[in-house]
């Protein structure tokens, strides 16, 4: 089923192609722009009232894992992203995307949304886009500057829902604020939104916002970044269990499945209050970034209140003459632009930090880990990127994925799942490890 669907998203891209050359002598190219996503818009038909144009994007990956470890992991290669897309821009104020993603066989919506743009100030979307939380996860896949975004990224920030948002932009200032629902990327979070609602459970909403100021946004190759985030969020129906919530994260890497962070299902949860803070600045060649992403979680019948956090820094420079890019109108960073005509290489660090063992009276052990990353990012050209990640990860007793791995050994000498049982006389407590990542990126 998932290779016919590819078939006839194919099939129309190749069909417009076919058409764009047979009109390319009646109706002008227009020059790439940049839609919201930080995406680049390929016009391929285009007259003086609309523009269509397509997105794709590939990323193949390997992994090569390294460790003692207390659980097998496997090395392997992989497809983390193969997206097609379908944008137009229509009477220069509204603009429309449909993505999806195909990778390794799994079929997911993506941008979905309408966009209507009164002016150069304002814009209003509606359907399934990101929300307006943390300047990492707004920023486009293609953008990023190691191969997965840190922990605490993947943990708490959110990603598409559907919804409103209204956006403002005004030289140093961004504001974004918009209601969300539920997730509706796989056939995952369809059964289990269709299961909920079956029952009478309703699908919850997210009142989400962020505001950020950017000092010297009019200088050409320097600027700072000051962001605030916040979100309201009542449990969702595409969680599968009703008023339910649970935060869980790959460590930094796709290839190997298993989530050693997970706090396991949260019951009886009320709401969930998300903050973020937001630094970042740039001069030419040079780059620095970070966030602090606060997670409670407040829950029903006098439970104690779960709570959690995070943060990740890192810094990264461009060797032969390139310059970091920031969007203003979006408040994350594009692509950077090469310095030499083959190419430019830049070399990056990151630390990133993550607790889901939670403060305070709170209950939940759900881990906790540290991440210590060094990437060489090779931009062959605007299109092609070569990724090389080498990454260290900890990981405390707690990070047991929900009781699913061992994180020790007991008196016994044996391998325990149980955090209380880790001898920590007879070996570490926790799963520690290195490992070492290759992409290899397309965007067009």
């Amino acid at each position: 089923m998932n290779i016919r669907i590819t078939y006839n998203l194919l099939i129309p891209l190749i069909l417009l192609s076919f058409v764009s050359n047979s009109v390319s002598s009646q109706a002008p190219i227009h020059t790439p722009e940049m839609h919201p996503e930080n995406k680049l818009t390929k016009p391929f038909l285009s007259n003086s009232h609309e523009k269509i144009g397509f997105d794709m994007r590939l990323q193949t990956d390997a992994a090569l894992f390294m460790g003692d470890t207390y659980n097998p992991i496997s090395n392997g290669v992989g497809i983390r992203r193969a997206r097609l897309g379908i944008n137009t821009e229509f009477n220069e104020k509204w603009y429309g995307e449909i993505q999806v993603d195909v990778a390794n066989s799994q079929l997911k919506l993506k941008d979905a949304y309408l966009q209507f743009s009164p002016n150069q100030r304002w814009r209003l979307l509606a359907g399934n886009f990101k929300e307006g939380f943390s300047i990492e996860s707004v920023t486009s896949s293609r953008n990023l500057t190691f191969a997965e975004r840190a922990n605490v990224i993947s943990a708490f920030a959110p990603s598409r829902h559907m919804g409103m948002a209204l956006h403002y932009h005004k030289s140093l200032v961004l504001a974004m604020a918009g209601i969300h629902f539920q997730d509706v990327g796989g056939i995952k979070e369809f059964t289990a939104s269709n299961y909920n609602r079956e029952l009478g459970n309703d699908e919850g909403i997210s009142l989400t916002g962020r505001a950020v100021v950017m000092p010297v946004f009019n200088q050409q190759n320097s600027g700072l970044h000051f962001g605030l985030a916040g979100s309201y969020r009542t449990p969702k129906t595409d969680a599968g269990i009703a008023g339910s919530k649970r935060y869980s994260s790959r460590s930094l890497s796709a290839i190997n499945p298993k989530k050693y962070m997970d706090t396991d299902t949260i019951s009886q949860v009320d709401y969930v209050m998300l903050s973020g803070i937001e630094l970042a600045a740039y001069h030419r060649n040079l780059r620095v970034q970070s966030e602090f992403i606060f997670s409670n979680v407040y829950r029903e019948h006098a439970l104690p209140t779960e709570q959690m956090s995070g943060w990740y820094v890192f810094g990264s420079i461009l060797l032969f003459g390139g310059t970091h890019k920031y969007k203003p109108e979006q408040g994350c960073f594009s692509q950077p632009v090469q310095g030499k005509k083959w190419g430019d290489i830049e070399l990056a660090w990151r630390y990133d930090y993550l607790s889901l063992n939670s403060k305070g009276n709170g209950i939940i052990r759900g881990g906790e880990s540290k991440g210590y990353t060094l990437g060489i990012n090779y931009y062959v050209n605007n299109n092609v990127r070569i990724m090389l990640n080498y990454a260290y990860l900890t990981h405390d007793r707690y990070a047991n994925g929900a009781g699913s791995f061992y994180v020790g050994l007991n008196r016994e000498g044996e391998p325990t799942k149980n955090p209380a049982e880790v001898e920590s006389k007879l070996g570490n407590a926790g799963e520690d490890y290195s490992m070492v990542s290759l992409r290899f990126e397309i965007n067009l």
